[in-house]
């Protein structure tokens, strides 16, 4: 059973969502991403890394996740900026368990094996506010159930936003993961040009890994070979 993430899949197979308009990489992405899956088994487990779909709510989403449901291996999917459709886990697994979606879950607020992980904080939500800490607060206090979630085991983070970035750092974030000693925090995101200041390397003992789908051509990134 080896471990992948990707994010950014950017799907809209029932909404009206080109992403070819964002630059060559994005043309013909969603078979791009059928051929980055085959690679997979359905033994594997892979982290999708938020920004799933352009559906507005869970109705919108239903050719999407099935599109998820048909590639290999296990999904767990974390929340991402665009992800509109996210709303309560109870109503995410009902629509999951009636249109027979067996081989997707979330990371919200729980641990699956040791893997944890929440949309994160990026400079871009700053407002300038108070409600800036209740957001931030709100993320960290997400992470850091889902660290405990897991346990004693080795723990991988997976966010949508990047923790670090160019001269940008969550300091919030990077201390959860200096704390518990997170092996690897792999995020999305980031695209096109953004790509030239992403962080691809180790702080402290964690390894960072940007798995922006246009950053992998697509093709989910292999970051352990045995989850158990």
């Amino acid at each position: 059973m080896s471990l992948y993430a990707i994010g950014d899949l950017h799907l809209s197979l029932s909404t009206n969502k080109p992403m070819d308009v964002f630059g060559p990489k994005w043309k013909n992405h969603v078979e791009k991403i059928k051929i980055g899956f085959s690679a997979l088994t359905d033994d594997d487990v892979c982290v999708i890394c938020g920004d799933v779909s352009w559906g507005m709510n869970l109705g919108e989403t239903l050719e999407d996740f099935r599109f998820i449901e048909a590639l290999p291996g296990r999904k767990l999917i974390v929340k991402g900026n665009h992800d509109y459709w996210w709303t309560s886990m109870a109503k995410m697994t009902a629509f999951l368990e009636t249109n027979g979606l067996g081989s997707i879950g979330f990371l919200h607020n729980n641990a699956v094996f040791s893997l944890c992980g929440t949309k994160g904080w990026f400079y871009e939500e700053s407002t300038g506010t108070a409600h800036d800490k209740k957001l931030i607060d709100r993320e960290i206090g997400r992470l850091e159930t889902s660290l405990l979630a897991a346990g004693e085991r080795e723990k991988y983070v997976f966010l949508h936003y990047p923790p670090k970035y160019g001269a940008y750092e969550c300091p919030e974030i990077l201390e959860l993961l200096r704390r518990y000693e997170v092996r690897v925090c792999a995020s999305g995101h980031l695209h096109a040009d953004s790509l030239k200041l992403k962080f691809d390397g180790w702080l402290d003992h964690t390894r960072h890994m940007c798995v922006s789908g246009d950053a992998i051509d697509f093709k989910p990134c292999k970051i352990l070979w045995d989850l158990l």
